[in-house]
């Protein structure tokens, strides 16, 4: 796996080669999607359940950006502008995404991304921050600054949310300036509000 540099870079892999984030869904088919407007409306701070974090690292993955540089000796890949990283369920978009290599460079064990991070999963789970951080060894998450999780109309927020994929669990911390804040409505409201949206589509 050697990429090159390049303009409108669209790279795959395959396996657990780049397991982007632990959320991860279908490649976006050409041309690429627009990125979705970062709106407010329900939250489910845990991702798919313990089998799902580890049937995504098996799973191809792609990535879109307008510029990718291969640092070999680093064992580090750069992802910029209008980053789209797709995997089994779930889609991170982001400005930048910085993708870390084991030793022998065929393994993902990290990867950091910045800048308009948004995360979409096929069940309609969506996640933003200013940061974001995926673990691959320990199949953890980690959104950071300005952290919102939401589904539907329940929404949670804190200065850095944590996701165990593998465990189904998370943790919502806050800050000195903010607390965190959480808001759930009684399930047949958030039925109603469903009721409403289009099929298939996450608002």
């Amino acid at each position: 796996m050697r990429p090159a540099l390049a303009l409108g870079a669209a790279v795959l892999w395959s396996a657990a080669t780049l397991s982007t984030v632990g959320w991860a869904q279908t490649a976006p088919s050409r041309p690429r999607p627009s990125r979705p407007a970062a709106s407010a409306e329900s939250p489910a701070p845990r991702p798919d359940g313990p089998s799902a974090g580890q049937a995504g690292r098996s799973a191809p993955v792609t990535v879109d950006a307008d510029q990718l540089e291969n640092l070999q000796k680093e064992g580090l890949i750069v992802f910029t502008g209008n980053v789209v990283a797709s995997q089994n369920s779930s889609t991170q978009y982001a400005d930048r995404m910085e993708v870390y290599l084991d030793d022998k460079r065929d393994r993902i064990i990290r990867t950091v991304s910045t800048g308009n991070v948004r995360i979409i999963t096929k069940d309609c789970r969506s996640g933003t921050a200013t940061r974001a951080e995926y673990y691959d060894a320990e199949q953890r998450v980690v959104l950071i600054g300005n952290a919102r999780v939401w589904r539907d109309d329940n929404v949670v927020t804190g200065e850095r949310i944590t996701i165990y994929l593998a465990e189904d669990r998370s943790v919502v911390e806050g800050s000195q300036q903010e607390r965190v804040k959480a808001v759930f409505y009684p399930k047949g409201q958030g039925e109603a509000a469903r009721s409403k949206a289009p099929t298939g589509q996450c608002s």
